[in-house]
Protein backbone atom coordinates (compact mmCIF):
# COMPACT_ATOMS: atom_id res chain seq x y z
CA UNK A 1 0.00 0.00 0.00
CA UNK A 2 2.13 3.01 -1.32
CA UNK A 3 -0.75 5.41 -0.09
CA UNK A 4 1.09 4.50 3.82
CA UNK A 5 4.21 6.54 3.61
CA UNK A 6 6.73 6.77 6.48
CA UNK A 7 9.02 10.02 7.36
CA UNK A 8 12.14 10.23 5.17
CA UNK A 9 15.16 8.71 6.82
CA UNK A 10 17.59 10.99 8.61
CA UNK A 11 20.29 10.81 6.47
CA UNK A 12 22.80 11.68 9.25
CA UNK A 13 21.62 8.86 10.80
CA UNK A 14 22.17 6.31 8.04
CA UNK A 15 25.58 7.68 7.63
CA UNK A 16 26.55 6.78 11.47
CA UNK A 17 25.00 3.07 10.75
CA UNK A 18 28.46 1.53 11.68
CA UNK A 19 29.35 3.65 14.44
CA UNK A 20 25.62 3.19 15.90
CA UNK A 21 25.34 -0.47 15.97
CA UNK A 22 29.15 -0.79 17.37
CA UNK A 23 28.11 1.63 19.95
CA UNK A 24 24.91 -0.57 20.51
CA UNK A 25 26.60 -3.58 20.85
CA UNK A 26 29.39 -2.22 23.56
CA UNK A 27 26.53 -0.73 25.25
CA UNK A 28 24.65 -3.85 26.29
CA UNK A 29 26.28 -7.22 24.04
CA UNK A 30 27.37 -8.23 21.05
CA UNK A 31 24.26 -10.53 21.31
CA UNK A 32 21.90 -8.13 21.76
CA UNK A 33 21.80 -5.88 18.85
CA UNK A 34 21.06 -7.19 15.22
CA UNK A 35 22.29 -5.81 12.38
CA UNK A 36 22.58 -8.25 9.87
CA UNK A 37 19.85 -7.51 6.75
CA UNK A 38 19.08 -11.35 7.01
CA UNK A 39 18.43 -10.54 10.88
CA UNK A 40 16.42 -7.56 10.36
CA UNK A 41 13.59 -9.36 7.92
CA UNK A 42 11.73 -10.95 10.67
CA UNK A 43 11.25 -7.32 12.31
CA UNK A 44 10.78 -5.27 9.07
CA UNK A 45 6.50 -5.63 9.53
CA UNK A 46 4.09 -6.87 12.36
CA UNK A 47 0.06 -8.04 11.62
CA UNK A 48 -0.43 -5.40 9.14
CA UNK A 49 1.31 -6.61 6.26
CA UNK A 50 0.99 -4.43 3.44
CA UNK A 51 4.02 -2.49 4.23
CA UNK A 52 7.46 -3.15 4.94
CA UNK A 53 11.02 -1.58 6.16
CA UNK A 54 13.97 -2.67 7.64
CA UNK A 55 15.46 -0.68 10.45
CA UNK A 56 19.02 0.52 10.85
CA UNK A 57 19.37 -1.92 13.79
CA UNK A 58 17.46 -4.27 16.04
CA UNK A 59 17.92 -4.29 19.99
CA UNK A 60 16.73 -7.22 22.14
CA UNK A 61 17.59 -5.72 25.53
CA UNK A 62 16.96 -7.95 28.48
CA UNK A 63 16.52 -5.22 31.59
CA UNK A 64 15.12 -1.77 31.92
CA UNK A 65 18.88 -0.82 32.39
CA UNK A 66 19.52 -1.92 29.16
CA UNK A 67 16.41 -0.07 27.41
CA UNK A 68 17.48 3.29 29.37
CA UNK A 69 21.21 3.13 27.73
CA UNK A 70 19.89 2.26 24.47
CA UNK A 71 17.41 5.16 24.85
CA UNK A 72 19.99 7.71 26.40
CA UNK A 73 22.46 6.74 23.25
CA UNK A 74 19.75 7.16 20.77
CA UNK A 75 18.22 10.92 21.82
CA UNK A 76 21.91 11.89 22.03
CA UNK A 77 22.23 10.90 17.87
CA UNK A 78 18.69 11.60 17.16
CA UNK A 79 17.84 7.86 16.23
CA UNK A 80 14.52 7.11 16.14
CA UNK A 81 13.19 4.06 17.99
CA UNK A 82 10.46 1.53 17.59
CA UNK A 83 9.60 -0.33 20.61
CA UNK A 84 8.11 -3.42 19.58
CA UNK A 85 6.48 -6.58 21.35
CA UNK A 86 5.07 -9.78 19.93
CA UNK A 87 4.94 -7.65 16.33
CA UNK A 88 0.99 -8.89 16.29
CA UNK A 89 -0.27 -5.59 15.57
CA UNK A 90 -2.76 -5.12 12.65
CA UNK A 91 -2.41 -1.33 12.46
CA UNK A 92 1.19 -1.33 11.62
CA UNK A 93 2.15 0.01 15.19
CA UNK A 94 6.05 -2.21 15.34
CA UNK A 95 6.91 -1.62 11.30
CA UNK A 96 9.67 0.42 11.67
CA UNK A 97 11.76 2.93 9.44
CA UNK A 98 15.24 2.78 7.74
CA UNK A 99 16.90 5.38 10.43
CA UNK A 100 15.35 3.58 13.81
CA UNK A 101 16.32 1.34 16.02
CA UNK A 102 13.95 -1.51 16.88
CA UNK A 103 13.30 -2.13 20.75
CA UNK A 104 12.39 -5.79 20.84
CA UNK A 105 11.34 -6.71 24.15
CA UNK A 106 10.65 -10.44 23.86
CA UNK A 107 13.43 -11.87 26.10
CA UNK A 108 11.96 -9.36 28.79
CA UNK A 109 9.89 -12.25 29.92
CA UNK A 110 9.65 -13.03 33.43
CA UNK A 111 7.01 -12.96 35.76
CA UNK A 112 8.48 -11.21 38.64
CA UNK A 113 6.02 -11.09 41.30
CA UNK A 114 2.29 -12.56 41.75
CA UNK A 115 0.76 -10.67 44.81
CA UNK A 116 -2.40 -13.25 45.17
CA UNK A 117 -3.92 -10.87 48.57
CA UNK A 118 -3.39 -7.53 46.74
CA UNK A 119 -4.98 -9.52 43.41
CA UNK A 120 -1.94 -8.04 41.32
CA UNK A 121 0.90 -9.32 39.22
CA UNK A 122 4.05 -7.56 38.07
CA UNK A 123 5.42 -8.97 34.97
CA UNK A 124 8.05 -7.60 32.27
CA UNK A 125 7.10 -5.72 29.31
CA UNK A 126 7.83 -9.63 27.24
CA UNK A 127 5.48 -11.74 29.15
CA UNK A 128 2.80 -13.22 26.78
CA UNK A 129 -0.72 -12.37 27.86
CA UNK A 130 -1.88 -15.91 28.39
CA UNK A 131 1.19 -16.92 30.46
CA UNK A 132 -0.28 -14.75 33.58
CA UNK A 133 -3.33 -16.51 33.56
CA UNK A 134 -1.68 -19.86 33.42
CA UNK A 135 0.99 -18.57 36.20
CA UNK A 136 -2.05 -17.94 38.52
CA UNK A 137 -4.54 -20.42 37.26
CA UNK A 138 -3.91 -23.17 39.70
CA UNK A 139 -4.64 -20.36 42.87
CA UNK A 140 -8.53 -19.89 41.06
CA UNK A 141 -7.38 -16.50 39.29
CA UNK A 142 -6.45 -15.06 35.78
CA UNK A 143 -6.12 -12.52 33.82
CA UNK A 144 -8.98 -10.88 32.33
CA UNK A 145 -8.02 -9.18 28.72
CA UNK A 146 -7.87 -11.93 26.01
CA UNK A 147 -7.33 -10.77 22.65
CA UNK A 148 -7.54 -13.33 19.88
CA UNK A 149 -3.21 -13.39 19.59
CA UNK A 150 -3.19 -13.90 23.54
CA UNK A 151 -1.01 -16.96 22.96
CA UNK A 152 1.56 -14.49 21.40
CA UNK A 153 1.05 -10.94 22.01
CA UNK A 154 2.48 -9.50 24.51
CA UNK A 155 1.65 -7.06 27.74
CA UNK A 156 4.13 -4.04 26.64
CA UNK A 157 1.95 -4.78 23.10
CA UNK A 158 -1.34 -4.68 24.92
CA UNK A 159 -0.72 -1.51 26.83
CA UNK A 160 0.78 0.50 23.89
CA UNK A 161 -3.01 -0.57 21.83
CA UNK A 162 -5.21 -0.86 24.88
CA UNK A 163 -5.61 -4.21 23.42
CA UNK A 164 -9.13 -6.08 24.68
CA UNK A 165 -10.66 -9.31 23.75
CA UNK A 166 -14.05 -11.14 23.34
CA UNK A 167 -14.73 -11.00 27.52
CA UNK A 168 -14.02 -6.93 27.36
CA UNK A 169 -17.40 -6.62 27.51
CA UNK A 170 -17.73 -7.56 31.46
CA UNK A 171 -14.32 -6.94 32.30
CA UNK A 172 -13.18 -4.05 30.00
CA UNK A 173 -9.93 -3.70 28.03
CA UNK A 174 -6.18 -3.63 29.22
CA UNK A 175 -6.76 -0.01 30.68
CA UNK A 176 -9.30 -1.38 33.02
CA UNK A 177 -7.33 -4.07 33.98
CA UNK A 178 -3.42 -2.25 34.34
CA UNK A 179 -2.36 -0.70 38.09
CA UNK A 180 1.32 0.90 37.39
CA UNK A 181 3.86 0.34 35.19
CA UNK A 182 8.08 1.12 34.81
CA UNK A 183 8.99 3.45 31.56
CA UNK A 184 11.78 4.60 29.98
CA UNK A 185 11.65 7.76 28.54
CA UNK A 186 13.22 9.06 25.55
CA UNK A 187 16.63 10.05 27.19
CA UNK A 188 16.89 7.33 29.47
CA UNK A 189 14.64 8.73 32.39
CA UNK A 190 13.07 5.49 34.01
CA UNK A 191 10.02 6.12 35.70
CA UNK A 192 7.27 4.52 37.62
CA UNK A 193 3.41 4.74 37.37
CA UNK A 194 0.72 4.05 39.90
CA UNK A 195 1.81 1.01 41.84
CA UNK A 196 -0.39 -1.91 43.47
CA UNK A 197 -3.02 0.35 44.89
CA UNK A 198 -6.17 0.60 43.03
CA UNK A 199 -6.53 4.28 41.94
CA UNK A 200 -2.87 5.91 42.58
CA UNK A 201 -2.64 9.54 43.75
CA UNK A 202 -1.95 12.71 41.04
CA UNK A 203 -2.47 13.35 37.57
CA UNK A 204 -3.80 10.20 35.23
CA UNK A 205 -0.50 9.60 33.26
CA UNK A 206 -1.12 6.17 33.49
CA UNK A 207 -4.05 6.34 31.71
CA UNK A 208 -2.17 8.53 29.10
CA UNK A 209 0.42 5.51 28.86
CA UNK A 210 -2.36 3.37 28.10
CA UNK A 211 -3.05 3.67 24.00
CA UNK A 212 -0.29 5.39 23.38
CA UNK A 213 1.41 3.46 21.05
CA UNK A 214 5.11 3.39 22.25
CA UNK A 215 4.80 6.99 21.58
CA UNK A 216 5.43 8.57 25.20
CA UNK A 217 8.50 5.75 26.22
CA UNK A 218 9.24 2.04 26.23
CA UNK A 219 7.16 0.61 29.12
CA UNK A 220 9.70 -2.61 30.41
CA UNK A 221 7.06 -3.63 33.34
CA UNK A 222 3.64 -3.49 34.25
CA UNK A 223 1.74 -4.45 37.18
CA UNK A 224 -1.49 -6.02 36.44
CA UNK A 225 -4.90 -6.88 37.85
CA UNK A 226 -5.81 -10.44 38.73
CA UNK A 227 -9.57 -11.59 39.08
CA UNK A 228 -10.72 -14.72 41.21
CA UNK A 229 -11.95 -17.12 38.02
CA UNK A 230 -15.95 -17.34 38.26
CA UNK A 231 -17.90 -20.05 39.81
CA UNK A 232 -18.89 -21.33 36.12
CA UNK A 233 -18.93 -20.23 33.11
CA UNK A 234 -21.55 -21.37 29.88
CA UNK A 235 -21.18 -19.93 26.30
CA UNK A 236 -24.14 -20.47 23.77
CA UNK A 237 -24.44 -20.10 20.20
CA UNK A 238 -27.52 -18.36 19.18
CA UNK A 239 -28.29 -18.85 15.29
CA UNK A 240 -30.15 -16.01 13.08
CA UNK A 241 -31.35 -15.89 9.80
CA UNK A 242 -30.01 -12.49 8.80
CA UNK A 243 -27.12 -10.55 10.40
CA UNK A 244 -29.98 -7.96 10.80
CA UNK A 245 -31.72 -10.02 12.95
CA UNK A 246 -28.23 -11.00 15.05
CA UNK A 247 -27.14 -7.56 15.68
CA UNK A 248 -30.46 -5.70 16.74
CA UNK A 249 -30.79 -8.66 19.19
CA UNK A 250 -27.65 -7.74 20.56
CA UNK A 251 -28.69 -4.15 21.24
CA UNK A 252 -31.87 -5.16 22.83
CA UNK A 253 -29.68 -7.71 25.18
CA UNK A 254 -27.71 -4.44 26.36
CA UNK A 255 -31.00 -2.55 26.82
CA UNK A 256 -32.47 -4.86 28.89
CA UNK A 257 -29.92 -4.38 30.98
CA UNK A 258 -28.40 -8.07 30.51
CA UNK A 259 -24.78 -8.11 30.00
CA UNK A 260 -22.69 -11.79 29.69
CA UNK A 261 -19.21 -11.73 29.76
CA UNK A 262 -18.80 -11.92 26.25
CA UNK A 263 -21.09 -11.45 22.79
CA UNK A 264 -18.91 -12.52 19.30
CA UNK A 265 -20.84 -12.23 16.08
CA UNK A 266 -19.91 -13.97 13.17
CA UNK A 267 -21.88 -13.91 9.84
CA UNK A 268 -22.38 -16.32 7.41
CA UNK A 269 -18.65 -16.24 5.50
CA UNK A 270 -17.17 -16.10 9.07
CA UNK A 271 -19.20 -18.69 10.03
CA UNK A 272 -18.05 -21.07 6.95
CA UNK A 273 -14.14 -19.77 7.22
CA UNK A 274 -14.46 -21.42 11.18
CA UNK A 275 -16.04 -23.96 11.11
CA UNK A 276 -13.90 -25.42 7.92
CA UNK A 277 -10.78 -25.02 10.00
CA UNK A 278 -12.01 -25.64 13.94
CA UNK A 279 -14.92 -27.91 13.42
CA UNK A 280 -16.64 -26.18 16.26
CA UNK A 281 -20.19 -27.16 15.55
CA UNK A 282 -21.42 -24.17 14.40
CA UNK A 283 -24.51 -24.09 12.70
CA UNK A 284 -24.44 -23.90 8.97
CA UNK A 285 -27.66 -23.49 8.11
CA UNK A 286 -28.10 -19.57 9.83
CA UNK A 287 -26.63 -16.32 8.06
CA UNK A 288 -24.99 -15.00 11.32
CA UNK A 289 -24.29 -16.24 14.26
CA UNK A 290 -23.69 -15.05 18.16
CA UNK A 291 -21.29 -16.56 20.80
CA UNK A 292 -22.81 -15.44 24.22
CA UNK A 293 -20.82 -16.63 27.14
CA UNK A 294 -22.82 -15.62 31.15
CA UNK A 295 -20.84 -16.63 34.13
CA UNK A 296 -21.44 -17.45 37.98
CA UNK A 297 -23.05 -20.17 39.68
CA UNK A 298 -25.21 -22.60 38.13
CA UNK A 299 -28.80 -20.71 38.87
CA UNK A 300 -27.21 -17.79 38.01
CA UNK A 301 -26.14 -18.64 34.75
CA UNK A 302 -29.74 -20.04 34.12
CA UNK A 303 -31.84 -16.84 34.79
CA UNK A 304 -29.32 -14.78 32.70
CA UNK A 305 -29.87 -17.55 29.72
CA UNK A 306 -33.82 -17.55 30.00
CA UNK A 307 -33.73 -13.51 29.42
CA UNK A 308 -31.23 -13.58 26.55
CA UNK A 309 -33.03 -16.58 24.73
CA UNK A 310 -36.25 -15.08 25.25
CA UNK A 311 -34.97 -11.78 23.57
CA UNK A 312 -33.52 -13.97 21.00
CA UNK A 313 -36.97 -15.77 20.45
CA UNK A 314 -37.98 -11.62 20.12
CA UNK A 315 -35.30 -11.60 16.91
CA UNK A 316 -36.31 -14.96 15.30
CA UNK A 317 -33.75 -17.31 16.93
CA UNK A 318 -33.41 -20.52 14.50
CA UNK A 319 -30.53 -22.25 16.64
CA UNK A 320 -30.06 -22.05 20.82
CA UNK A 321 -26.93 -25.05 21.11
CA UNK A 322 -25.53 -24.50 25.18
CA UNK A 323 -22.62 -26.54 25.44
CA UNK A 324 -22.22 -29.45 27.51
CA UNK A 325 -19.05 -29.41 28.29
CA UNK A 326 -15.46 -27.88 29.00
CA UNK A 327 -14.65 -29.44 25.74
CA UNK A 328 -17.08 -28.27 23.66
CA UNK A 329 -16.82 -24.83 25.66
CA UNK A 330 -13.46 -24.64 24.35
CA UNK A 331 -14.16 -25.83 20.51
CA UNK A 332 -16.65 -22.98 20.64
CA UNK A 333 -13.96 -20.31 21.58
CA UNK A 334 -11.60 -21.71 19.41
CA UNK A 335 -13.47 -21.08 16.14
CA UNK A 336 -13.97 -17.76 16.79
CA UNK A 337 -9.90 -16.85 18.20
CA UNK A 338 -9.12 -18.96 14.95
CA UNK A 339 -11.07 -16.46 12.84
CA UNK A 340 -8.28 -14.52 11.67
CA UNK A 341 -5.95 -17.66 11.17
CA UNK A 342 -8.51 -19.48 9.49
CA UNK A 343 -9.39 -16.29 6.86
CA UNK A 344 -5.24 -16.05 5.99
CA UNK A 345 -6.08 -19.81 5.00
CA UNK A 346 -8.22 -18.68 2.08
CA UNK A 347 -7.36 -15.39 1.23
CA UNK A 348 -5.12 -11.92 2.13
CA UNK A 349 -7.24 -9.38 4.03
CA UNK A 350 -7.42 -6.47 5.77
CA UNK A 351 -8.77 -6.56 9.11
CA UNK A 352 -10.97 -3.24 9.99
CA UNK A 353 -11.34 -2.34 13.79
CA UNK A 354 -13.64 0.36 14.01
CA UNK A 355 -16.36 0.74 16.79
CA UNK A 356 -19.60 2.24 16.91
CA UNK A 357 -22.48 2.47 19.76
CA UNK A 358 -24.45 -0.71 20.09
CA UNK A 359 -27.51 0.96 18.48
CA UNK A 360 -26.03 1.22 15.17
CA UNK A 361 -24.58 -1.93 14.46
CA UNK A 362 -27.07 -3.10 12.07
CA UNK A 363 -26.77 0.03 9.86
CA UNK A 364 -23.11 -0.13 10.30
CA UNK A 365 -23.26 -3.66 9.16
CA UNK A 366 -25.09 -3.36 6.54
CA UNK A 367 -22.89 -0.27 5.32
CA UNK A 368 -19.77 -2.24 5.66
CA UNK A 369 -21.71 -4.95 3.16
CA UNK A 370 -22.57 -2.15 0.05
CA UNK A 371 -19.07 -0.35 0.23
CA UNK A 372 -17.24 -3.78 -0.13
CA UNK A 373 -20.03 -4.81 -3.26
CA UNK A 374 -19.52 -1.09 -4.69
CA UNK A 375 -15.62 -2.35 -4.98
CA UNK A 376 -16.43 -6.18 -6.05
CA UNK A 377 -14.47 -7.42 -3.02
CA UNK A 378 -15.49 -10.27 -0.39
CA UNK A 379 -15.72 -9.35 3.42
CA UNK A 380 -16.23 -11.82 6.71
CA UNK A 381 -17.12 -10.04 9.55
CA UNK A 382 -16.30 -11.68 12.91
CA UNK A 383 -16.37 -8.68 16.30
CA UNK A 384 -17.02 -7.87 19.74
CA UNK A 385 -20.96 -7.26 19.42
CA UNK A 386 -20.90 -6.52 22.67
CA UNK A 387 -18.98 -3.48 22.92
CA UNK A 388 -19.52 -2.49 18.96
CA UNK A 389 -15.97 -3.44 18.46
CA UNK A 390 -16.28 -4.06 14.38
CA UNK A 391 -13.45 -6.03 12.43
CA UNK A 392 -14.75 -6.82 8.35
CA UNK A 393 -12.17 -8.72 7.35
CA UNK A 394 -11.85 -7.25 3.75
CA UNK A 395 -10.75 -10.23 1.25
CA UNK A 396 -8.09 -9.56 -1.31
CA UNK A 397 -5.50 -10.30 -3.44
CA UNK A 398 -2.20 -8.68 -1.97
CA UNK A 399 -0.45 -9.44 -5.59
CA UNK A 400 -2.67 -7.59 -7.16
CA UNK A 401 -1.84 -3.66 -6.61
CA UNK A 402 -5.47 -2.92 -8.20
CA UNK A 403 -7.37 -5.28 -6.07
CA UNK A 404 -5.01 -4.19 -2.64
CA UNK A 405 -5.89 -0.16 -3.53
CA UNK A 406 -9.66 -1.11 -3.48
CA UNK A 407 -9.34 -2.98 -0.48
CA UNK A 408 -7.04 0.18 1.09
CA UNK A 409 -10.18 2.45 -0.19
CA UNK A 410 -12.98 0.19 1.22
CA UNK A 411 -11.41 -0.14 4.38
CA UNK A 412 -10.77 3.51 5.10
CA UNK A 413 -14.84 4.25 4.10
CA UNK A 414 -15.89 1.65 6.31
CA UNK A 415 -13.90 3.78 9.13
CA UNK A 416 -15.32 6.85 8.11
CA UNK A 417 -18.69 5.14 8.38
CA UNK A 418 -18.02 3.72 12.01
CA UNK A 419 -17.06 7.79 12.66
CA UNK A 420 -19.69 8.53 11.05
CA UNK A 421 -22.35 6.83 13.12
CA UNK A 422 -20.91 8.18 16.92
CA UNK A 423 -18.40 5.98 16.46
CA UNK A 424 -14.46 5.92 16.43
CA UNK A 425 -11.50 4.54 14.13
CA UNK A 426 -9.76 1.95 16.81
CA UNK A 427 -11.08 -0.70 19.32
CA UNK A 428 -8.76 -2.24 20.45
CA UNK A 429 -5.87 -2.06 17.43
CA UNK A 430 -5.17 0.99 17.88
CA UNK A 431 -3.62 3.42 15.39
CA UNK A 432 -0.37 2.34 13.84
CA UNK A 433 0.45 3.59 10.58
CA UNK A 434 -3.22 2.53 8.95
CA UNK A 435 -5.67 4.84 10.42
CA UNK A 436 -3.20 7.76 10.81
CA UNK A 437 -4.34 9.60 7.88
CA UNK A 438 -7.94 9.25 9.11
CA UNK A 439 -7.33 10.91 12.33
CA UNK A 440 -8.48 14.03 10.52
CA UNK A 441 -11.73 12.52 9.97
CA UNK A 442 -12.37 11.79 13.55
CA UNK A 443 -10.95 15.33 15.41
CA UNK A 444 -10.47 18.78 14.91
CA UNK A 445 -7.53 20.36 14.47
CA UNK A 446 -7.63 21.39 17.97
CA UNK A 447 -8.19 18.37 19.35
CA UNK A 448 -5.19 16.61 17.43
CA UNK A 449 -2.57 19.55 18.15
CA UNK A 450 -3.64 19.66 22.21
CA UNK A 451 -2.90 15.17 21.43
CA UNK A 452 0.94 16.38 19.55
CA UNK A 453 1.25 18.73 22.71
CA UNK A 454 1.07 16.33 25.44
CA UNK A 455 3.16 13.89 23.48
CA UNK A 456 5.93 16.81 23.29
CA UNK A 457 6.22 16.53 26.82
CA UNK A 458 7.13 13.47 26.81
CA UNK A 459 9.03 13.40 24.00
CA UNK A 460 10.26 16.21 22.42
CA UNK A 461 12.86 15.26 19.94
CA UNK A 462 9.87 13.07 18.34
CA UNK A 463 11.90 9.93 18.04
CA UNK A 464 9.39 7.53 19.54
CA UNK A 465 7.79 5.52 17.16
CA UNK A 466 7.67 9.12 14.77
CA UNK A 467 6.07 7.96 11.71
CA UNK A 468 2.79 6.17 14.06
CA UNK A 469 -0.66 7.95 14.96
CA UNK A 470 -0.55 11.39 13.75
CA UNK A 471 -1.09 12.63 10.29
CA UNK A 472 2.61 13.42 8.58
CA UNK A 473 1.26 16.63 7.41
CA UNK A 474 0.53 19.47 9.26
CA UNK A 475 2.61 18.14 12.65
CA UNK A 476 3.93 20.50 14.79
CA UNK A 477 7.40 18.92 14.09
Amino acid sequence: MTSLAFLPPDTAVLSKRDMIVADLKDLIGKDCILSDPRELTPFETDGFIACRNLPLAVALPRTTEDVAALMKYCARYSVPVVPRGAGTSLSGGAIPQQDAVVVALTRMNRILDVDLPNRCARVQAGVTNLSISDAVGGDGFFYAPDPSSQLACTIGGNIGMNSGGAHCLKYGVTTNNLLGVRMVLFDGTVIELGGKALDAGGLDLLGLVCGSEGQVGVVTEATVRLLAKPEGARPVLFGFPSAEEATACVSDIIGAGVIPVAIEFMDKPAIDICEAFAKAGYPMDVEALLIVEVEGSETEMDAMLKSIIDIARRHGVKTVKECQSAMEAAAIWKGRKSAFGATGRIADYICMDGTVPLSELTNVLKGTYDICARYGLRVANVFHAGDGNMHPLILYNINDPEEAAKAEAAGNDILRLCVDHGGCLTGEHGVGVEKRDLMRHQYAEADLVQQMRARDAFDPQWLMNPSKVFPLEGRQR
